[in-house]
């Protein structure tokens, strides 16, 4: 059996971003950007991530000697990918960053719930994917009962009552109108406070009927679903 800094050595990381005020809520923050996701959603912003054995850099040891140096300056850390939670390290991993002092943030697709189970002693904030209605998430990352999945995980952290931000980037045909009123109406009813509307990115030569449809707060449909929650933001590609 491995030790516990084996463990945490076999963490593999495609980047740091040392500084930020976006990624964790009112908290200045690191990202560490964890290789590996079991998912192919073809907006991903962070494609090359998804490859587990693409090089890891920087390694886990020059993260944690980095933070070392930030105690006092960076509230939190924030795991991201990629999937963190396909890693079996993230455990140990969040737990050091814990005995630092920092605050630990995921960003997460929720794949895993069972896993999301296991962070909550570890966790302070999540900020969780959620991409479509559970019946039609196999069309988003292209896996199959992918839906059960993820809004399984987010009823783990509601549950929990983890800070949690519900995070939606609509693909091309599940951004009309209707179908975020019916979105939005099933994840207020789930008992979600905070709902992040994300503006889908265009992927390569999208036609004009594929690409994501501009959304605007001023659009009536998206006024309407402000309103089902406590906190609500629309953000740019």
């Amino acid at each position: 059996m491995r030790t516990t800094s084996e463990r945490q050595a076999s963490l593999r990381i495609g980047g740091l971003t040392p500084l930020t005020s976006v990624d964790y809520p009112g908290e200045l923050a690191a990202v560490v950007y964890c290789r590996g996701c079991p998912w192919r959603c073809p907006y991903c912003h962070n494609a090359d991530l998804q490859d587990p054995e693409g090089p890891s850099e920087p390694a886990w040891p020059e993260v944690l000697a980095f933070l070392e140096h930030r105690r006092g300056l960076l509230d939190a850390v924030v795991f991201s990918g990629g999937e963190p939670t396909a890693q079996q390290a993230l455990p140990a991993a969040m737990a050091e960053v814990r005995e630092l002092g920092f605050k630990v943030g995921l960003h997460t697709g929720g794949p895993y719930p069972e896993r999301l189970a296991q962070l909550l002693p570890l966790v302070d904030w999540v900020g969780l994917d959620i991409k479509a209605l559970p019946e039609d998430y196999p069309r988003v990352p292209g896996v199959p009962a992918s839906g059960d999945g993820a809004w399984q995980g987010m009823r783990v952290l509601l549950d929990a009552r983890v800070d949690l931000d519900v995070r939606t980037p609509p693909m091309p045909g599940m951004d009309d109108p209707a179908y975020l009123d019916r979105l939005s109406e099933r994840l207020a009813e789930a008992g979600v406070g905070c709902w992040a509307l994300q503006q889908c990115r265009e992927v390569g030569e999208m036609d004009s009927s594929g690409r994501p449809r501009r959304l605007a707060e001023s659009d009536p449909d998206v006024l309407n679903a402000a309103r089902r929650f406590d906190r609500f933001l629309l953000r740019a590609a």
